[in-house]
C-alpha cells in the first residue's frame, strides 16, 4: 500500500499541497471561498485519478440552527434559519431571517416563496445560476450530478459545489456526546468547532427537493480521515477499489462515500489498539465487507454524522442487483488474501514488485508533487491579465525537474522496448 502511494508521508504531502493551492486561489477569489474536498483533500488519489472536488462557499451568507444567537453576526450578513422539520433527516430548508439586509439582484433571483409565503433560498435555482458562469477556454461542461456542476479541462475532471456555511451546534453536540473509541477528544472538539455546510441538493424522494439543502461536514470529514491510522486508511482504500473495480455500480447505487462511513463506524466502535500494524489487515477488511454486504441487503447505512439519515435511502438498488452484489461480496470474504487479485491496481503491483514497481512509483510520486507545486507557482506568478510569468526562477526550476524525471521514465521505456507515445500523454497517464 505504501508503494502504491497510500503511505502516511505521501498522504500528508498531498494534503499540504491542496491546502496551499486553496490558500493561493482564495487570495484572488471574490464572492466565494474555495475548499478542496473529497479524496484529493484526504491525500488518497493522484492528480488525474478521480475528480477534483471543490466547494465554493458563498461569502456574506450563513445559515443557523434555532439555538444560535444572531446578535454577534455583522448586520450585513444575510442569515437563513435551518428548518429541518419538514425534510428528510440530514436535509433542510433555508428560511430567510429578516434583518434589513440588502440583497444583490443575483441573490434575489435564487429566492422563492414556500406554500406559507416564507422566503426560501432555492437549491435548484442556485445550481442553475452556477451553470450560467462562463467556462475557461477548452473547458467542457458536463451534465449536472446532484449538487455539483462537473467540467473537464484535458485530463482534469472537476466537480464544483456551491455551499453556505452552517452553524449547527445542536447537531454536532449530539454527535460529540456519543460513547466512542475514536476519534480522540481533541479531534472531537476540533470537529465541533469546524461547523458544517449546506449544499444545494434535496432528498431524492422529496416533492420539494428543489428548495431543500443537504447538511454536510466536508472539512470535518477531512479531519476525521486524517486521524485514521494506516490500517484503517488501507481498509478504506481497498473497499473503495472493491466498489469501483468489482461491484461497478452504474447509477451510484453504492458509492465510495458509503465506504467512508463504514470505516468511520468501524473505527468508532472498536478499540484503536485492535487496528495495530500487528493485527491482520484482512480481518478488518472482512469486517468492512461484512458491513458493506449488510448495508446492501438491508438498504440501510446510517450517516456517521447524523445517524438518522440513511445513506442507502432511495438508492435505486433492485432485488436482483442486491442478490448479485451480496453473493460477490460473500465470495470475496471467503477468498481471504486472494481478494487482492480481484483489484487491478494491487494485482499489477504484486506482479511488478519489487522492481520495477519501486523505481516507477518514486518517479510517479515525484511528478505528481512537482505538478501540483507547478500549479501553485503559476497562480502566484499570474498577473491581473491572467498571464503567467514563465521566466520566474522558481517555476523554471520546477519545470526543469519535471522534464528530468519524465526523461528518466522515457529512457527506461526505450531500453525495455516499451511502446512510447507523446511525453505529455505518458506524464498524464502516470498521474492517473
Amino acid at each position: 500500500m505504501n508503494c502504491l502511494g497510500y503511505g502516511s508521508h505521501i498522504r500528508q504531502a498531498r494534503r499540504d499541497v491542496y491546502r496551499e493551492m486553496d490558500e493561493v486561489v482564495n487570495l484572488r477569489s471574490r464572492g466565494a471561498i474555495v475548499i478542496t474536498t473529497g479524496s484529493k483533500a484526504e491525500g488518497l488519489t493522484s492528480i488525474y485519478e478521480n475528480d477534483l472536488d471543490q466547494m465554493f462557499v458563498l461569502e456574506g451568507l450563513i445559515c443557523l440552527e434555532d439555538c444560535v444567537n444572531t446578535d454577534t453576526l455583522p448586520m450585513d450578513t444575510i442569515v437563513f434559519t435551518l428548518d429541518t422539520s419538514v425534510c428528510y433527516h440530514g436535509h433542510c430548508r433555508l428560511n430567510l431571517l429578516e434583518r434589513g439586509s440588502i440583497f444583490s439582484p443575483k441573490l434575489r433571483d435564487v429566492m422563492c416563496l414556500d406554500e406559507k409565503g416564507h422566503i426560501l433560498l432555492s437549491s435548484d435555482l442556485i445550481v442553475n445560476m452556477r451553470d450560467q458562469i462562463q467556462l475557461e477556454d477548452d473547458e467542457v461542461r458536463h451534465e449536472r450530478a446532484g449538487p455539483s456542476t462537473p467540467s473537464s479541462y484535458g485530463p482534469m475532471h472537476t466537480d464544483i459545489v456551491l455551499s453556505v456555511r452552517c452553524q449547527c451546534p445542536c447537531i454536532l453536540s449530539r454527535w460529540a456526546e456519543r460513547s466512542r473509541h475514536w476519534p480522540p477528544p481533541d479531534i472531537v472538539q476540533k470537529v465541533v468547532t469546524m461547523g458544517a455546510f449546506v449544499t444545494p441538493v434535496g432528498f431524492k424522494g422529496s416533492e420539494y427537493k428543489h428548495v431543500e439543502w443537504r447538511i454536510c461536514f466536508n472539512t470535518a470529514e477531512i479531519e476525521l480521515v486524517s486521524s485514521l491510522n494506516d490500517i484503517q486508511i488501507y481498509i478504506y482504500v481497498i473497499l473503495k477499489m472493491v466498489i469501483k473495480d468489482v461491484l461497478k455500480p452504474i447509477k451510484k447505487e453504492i458509492t465510495s462515500y458509503a465506504v467512508k462511513n463504514i470505516v468511520f463506524w468501524l473505527a468508532e466502535n472498536n478499540p484503536i489498539a485492535q487496528f495495530d500494524e500487528n493485527c491482520s489487515l484482512f480481518y478488518w477488511l472482512r469486517k468492512g465487507l461484512e458491513q458493506l454486504r449488510t448495508a446492501i441487503l438491508k438498504i440501510h447505512l446510517p450517516y456517521y454524522m447524523i445517524p438518522e439519515r440513511n445513506l442507502m435511502e432511495a438508492c435505486g438498488l433492485d432485488a436482483e442487483q442486491k442478490r448479485t452484489w451480496a453473493k460477490t461480496i460473500t465470495d470475496m470474504m471467503d477468498e481471504g488474501p486472494k481478494i487482492l487479485l480481484r483489484l487491478p491496481k494491487i494485482r499489477k503491483a504484486i506482479i511488478s514488485y519489487p522492481e520495477p514497481l519501486i523505481w516507477y512509483i518514486k518517479r510517479k510520486l515525484d511528478l505528481e508533487l512537482l505538478q501540483m507545486k507547478c500549479w501553485i507557482r503559476c497562480m502566484q506568478c499570474m498577473g491581473e491579465n491572467r498571464v503567467v510569468n514563465t521566466s520566474d526562477s522558481v517555476l523554471t526550476l520546477i519545470t526543469g525537474r519535471q522534464i528530468e524525471t519524465l526523461n528518466e521514465v522515457l529512457q527506461r521505456m526505450h531500453e525495455e522496448d516499451s511502446l512510447v507515445g507523446e511525453p505529455i500523454n505518458i506524464r498524464n497517464m502516470m498521474m492517473m
